[in-house]
C-alpha cells in the first residue's frame, strides 16, 4: 500500500516477515566481513567475503548495480563516512572501518552498517574495557566515536517505539551525540547532507529520516512503516565532499567518520529490528522498549 503526498509504501506483516529474511541475510554477511577483518587485507577482499554469504544465504545484493556501484559492500576507512568502493586499499590496524551492506530475498530490502577500529588480530570489540582497548592498540577517541555513533543510533531507533512524528527520531540521534559530547568532553559532527530514509520493495524511498533536529514535525508515524535508522558522526567538523569517484564520501576537515544502520519496522503492537539477530532486544532494552515478534 502506498499512501500520502511523499508515497510512503506500507508494508503488511507478511512483506515485513520477507524483509526480516533479507535483515538477516545482511547482518550475517556483515558479522562475516568483521570476522574476516584484519589488517593487510584489502577492501576489495572484504567485498569477495559478502558476495560469497550473500550468494550461499540464496539472496541478491542491494548496492550491486545501484546506480552504477560496483561493489556488494560500500568499505569507507577514516576520513571516508559512506559510499567507500571496494577495491585495492590494503587495511592496516588502526584503520576505523565501516562497512555498509544491502541484500534482497523475492524482492524485499534489508539494509544495516556498522563501524569497528582494527587491531593488529581482527576487528576490535568496542564494547571491551578501554584498558583492554588501548592494550590492542586502539585510540581512544576512535572507540568512542564508534561507540557514540551506535548508541545515537538506537537512540533513534528506540524513539520509534513510542513517537507520533518522525521528527522524534533525529531529535533521539542529536541529543545522544550531544550527550556524548559533554560526557567525553570531545567534538562531534553530525553529517546533515545523507540521511536515513524508508525501505522495502527499493532500498531508498520516502521518507527521509533525519539525524538532526529540525522544525518541521515530519510525517505521521504509523504501523507498516519500514524505516533506515543510520546515523553518520564525525570526530570533527560535518561537512563532506565526494571523491572523484563520484562515490566515495568523505570529512573536508580530515576528521574520522563512524557509519551504523538498522533496518526497522513500525508494527501494530511495537517496533522490531529487522536486521539485529535479536530483533534489538537488547539493545532497546537499554532504553525501556521491548520488539515485537513476528511469529
Amino acid at each position: 500500500m502506498v499512501f500520502g503526498r511523499e508515497r510512503v509504501e506500507y508494508k503488511t506483516p507478511d512483506q515485513v516477515r520477507l524483509m526480516r529474511r533479507a535483515g538477516l541475510v545482511v547482518a550475517d554477511t556483515l558479522a562475516a566481513v568483521r570476522a574476516a577483518a584484519r589488517p593487510g587485507l584489502s577492501t576489495a577482499d572484504l567485498d569477495a567475503v559478502a558476495v560469497k554469504a550473500i550468494a550461499d544465504a540464496g539472496a541478491a545484493p542491494s548496492f550491486l548495480g545501484y546506480h552504477g556501484f560496483p561493489g556488494v559492500i560500500c568499505t569507507s576507512v577514516n576520513d571516508e563516512v559512506i559510499h567507500g568502493i571496494p577495491g585495492d586499499r590494503v587495511l592496516a590496524a588502526g584503520d576505523l572501518v565501516s562497512i555498509d551492506c544491502g541484500a534482497i530475498v523475492e524482492g524485499w530490502h534489508g539494509d544495516s552498517a556498522i563501524s569497528f577500529v582494527l587491531g593488529a588480530g581482527g576487528a576490535l570489540d568496542h564494547t571491551l574495557p578501554d584498558d583492554d582497548l588501548v592494550a590492542a592498540g586502539a585510540d581512544l577517541q576512535d572507540i568512542a566515536l564508534v561507540r557514540t555513533t551506535e548508541t545515537a543510533m538506537w537512540a533513534g531507533i528506540a524513539a520509534l517505539a513510542s513517537a507520533k512524528r518522525l521528527n522524534a527520531v533525529g531529535a533521539a540521534v542529536e541529543t545522544a551525540v550531544e550527550l556524548a559530547a559533554e560526557l567525553g568532553g570531545g567534538e562531534y559532527g553530525i553529517v546533515e547532507e545523507y540521511v536515513g530514509h524508508g525501505i522495502g520493495s527499493a532500498m531508498h524511498q520516502p521518507p527521509d529520516v533525519h539525524n538532526y533536529r529540525t522544525a518541521g514535525a515530519g510525517p505521521r508515524l504509523r504501523s507498516g512503516m519500514c524505516l533506515a535508522i543510520e546515523p553518520m558522526i564525525t570526530r570533527g567538523g560535518a561537512e563532506t565532499r565526494v571523491l572523484e569517484d563520484d562515490w566515495t564520501v568523505v570529512t573536508v576537515d580530515g576528521s574520522r567518520a563512524a557509519h551504523w544502520e538498522h533496518s526497522t519496522a513500525i508494527m501494530e503492537n511495537g517496533i522490531v529490528v529487522l536486521t539485529a539477530v535479536d530483533g534489538g532486544a537488547e539493545r532497546l532494552g537499554m532504553f525501556g522498549v521491548t520488539p515485537v515478534p513476528l511469529d
